[in-house]
């Protein structure tokens, strides 16, 4: 489809001042397409439903283009009818009919086009040519403040990651699909579970009951652990990878914005090896203390799992490292400790209550992206302190944004009631020493629930209600843990200090404890 350029260029209607902004060379454009795209909604009744998702006033390059749009939107928003007509009694209300070119000109987009047919299709074209003027217009601006040595290097990249992630998800559209496929991927599902001996459908956790409510932590679920500060969240998600990475051999990645890669692995190492954290700390062990580290932390060898304590962590690099990992790791399951560390840098928000609500809907995003579940520490407000009903924490406890709550597929709370009551007995007289109560207060895929489980402060590990002793399986950890490709990522940087004292020589199986 071919036309005759006849866009106005009386003195009326302004030029484009950046026309040969990128060194002469035109920016990407198809006034053609743009005119028929115009003209199709002013010719057929749904056209604008069409494009109303793909389309706003900027996505047009002539101004005039963009004006004439703005009136379609405007009546479609109104829902009144969209004709040549409309548009130019709008047009005239809006006071825009002289700078487009006055009736003459809408009457000719009209008459240039035979039908609507093809509108989606030639929107899109417009759509993807305003990308590349913004990808062209946002790498002129990085230029620019690059060669000026007075800004940061560092939050000069925070900011075109910010601006790149935001042009990006302009483009984010999926298509429906027809409900015959995803009927099939869903009775795959059912059967991929009934073929697992623990008949769940997600990653197993190792805590019986959790697992049993959940059927695992299912891909691309959004889950929040929420707690107040000492109620043990950093401890139980250590807990948990280390039951999913040692006994089951499952990929985990663990972001740490608030403690370093060794304080974050010297708490694995006491979990793991029954030792306090002071003396681990400390270094101060018995002979038998020390055989008993040597034995134990040798299961830490091999085990899938990736820490990275890059502080204040920006959602954009997030983004860049999780993909990698899972690329280059199959990393199945994303720890952040904790979600209010994080940041946006490189946008601007009115509030920090705006910045938490994106960074919560990115990481939903992220999760369906890469179609793994993300589990997000949360911190709670103080309103659990001032509850004199037994102090449990409620979804309304979450701190700084509602939108935690409403991106959340799972949101989660710890709570002991040991640390409040001072005691260990509870009102009625039972036994509540290190009784920990993970509450399931949202699921949207299943039912709520409180699963009690045991907590041992002096390893910071969190346990199956019904275990006293340290019971994970010789027999599943001597036959996963011995996998010399994969490693214990501390950082970005990968650690290539022997160890020979601690972990075994290569073909050297460890000793089971």
């Amino acid at each position: 489809m071919k036309f005759e350029n006849t866009t106005p260029r009386s003195d009326k209607k302004p030029q484009h001042d950046s026309m040969y902004a990128t060194g002469g060379r035109l920016q990407p454009r198809d006034i053609e397409i743009e005119a028929a795209v115009l003209g199709a909604l002013m010719l057929e009744k749904d056209a604008y439903t069409e494009v109303c998702d793909i389309l706003k006033p900027e996505s047009f390059y002539e101004p005039a283009h963009q004006h004439i749009y703005s009136a379609v939107q405007a009546l479609g928003a109104a829902q009144e009818p969209i004709d040549m007509l409309t548009v130019t009694e709008q047009l005239r209300q809006m006071d825009l009919l002289d700078k487009v070119g006055g009736p003459m000109y809408i009457a000719d987009l009209t008459s240039r086009v035979a039908s609507g047919a093809h509108v989606e299709y030639h929107a899109r074209i417009v759509a993807q040519k305003y990308l590349a003027r913004e990808l062209i217009r946002f790498s002129s601006e990085i230029e620019s403040k690059a060669f000026d040595e007075s800004n940061d290097v560092d939050d000069l990249l925070q900011e075109a990651e910010g601006k790149l992630f935001e042009i990006s998800q302009r483009n984010v559209k999926k298509d429906v699909t027809q409900i015959d496929p995803v009927i099939q991927q869903a009775l795959e599902q059912i059967q991929n579970a009934a073929n697992r001996t623990s008949g769940l459908s997600g990653l197993e956790t190792g805590y019986h009951d959790l697992d049993r409510i959940t059927s695992g932590w299912q891909n691309s679920d959004l889950i929040i652990i929420a707690a107040r500060p000492a109620m043990g969240k950093t401890a139980f998600v250590l807990s948990m990878a280390k039951n999913m990475a040692v006994n089951y051999n499952t990929p985990i990645a663990v972001f740490s914005l608030e403690m370093s890669n060794i304080q974050l692995l010297n708490r694995l190492i006491s979990n793991v090896c029954e030792l306090e954290g002071e003396k681990i700390k400390s270094g101060r062990l018995t002979e038998m203390e020390w055989d008993q580290l040597m034995s134990r932390i040798k299961h830490l060898y091999g085990a899938p799992l990736f820490i990275d304590d890059t502080p204040s962590l920006s959602i954009f690099e997030l983004r860049t490292k999780a993909r990698r990992l899972v690329r280059e790791h199959q990393v199945q399951l994303i720890i952040i400790d904790y979600l209010q560390l994080m940041n946006a840098s490189g946008m601007k928000f009115g509030s920090r209550e705006q910045e938490v609500s994106m960074i919560s809907r990115s990481l939903k995003q992220l999760a369906k992206e890469l179609n793994i579940p993300i589990i997000a520490l949360s911190q709670l407000n103080r309103q659990v302190e001032n509850r004199t009903d037994g102090k449990k924490p409620q979804l309304s406890d979450l701190r700084e944004s509602g939108a935690i709550e409403q991106d959340a597929d799972i949101v989660c709370f710890i709570h002991r009631p040991e640390y409040y009551l001072k005691s260990g007995v509870d009102a009625e007289g039972r036994d509540i020493r290190g009784k920990a109560e993970f509450i399931i207060a949202k699921h949207r895929s299943g039912s709520t629930a409180d699963v009690d489980m045991r907590f041992r402060s002096k390893f910071a590990r969190f346990e199956n209600w019904t275990e006293t002793d340290f019971t994970t399986s010789e027999s599943v950890i001597g036959s996963r843990l011995n996998n010399p490709a994969a490693g214990i990522m501390l950082g970005a940087q990968e650690n290539n200090s022997p160890l020979p004292d601690i972990f075994p020589e290569p073909g050297e199986q460890p000793q089971p404890f």
